[in-house]
């Protein structure tokens, strides 16, 4: 799954929509956040990480890192 997949999926499982998500968004950061705009940068793939930090958080998830290097 890629980011955007991810990220329509915590929003559905959440039971809100990207536009709310977009409204928190602009909230928190004091940067406006149209719904099309977050919808163009998850389309063609350029979404910074911090804005996708920031939309785990409001959606209540964090991101992991693993070392696959040490593994059992």
């Amino acid at each position: 799954m890629n980011v955007k997949e991810e990220i329509k999926v915590m929003i559905a499982r959440r039971g809100t929509t990207l536009k709310k998500v977009c409204e928190q968004l602009s909230e928190i950061t004091g940067k406006y956040y149209s719904y099309n705009n977050v919808s163009n940068k998850l389309h063609r793939g350029t979404i910074k990480f911090c804005e996708v930090e920031q939309i785990f958080k409001i959606l209540n998830y964090e991101i992991c890192y693993k070392d696959l290097t040490k593994e059992n």
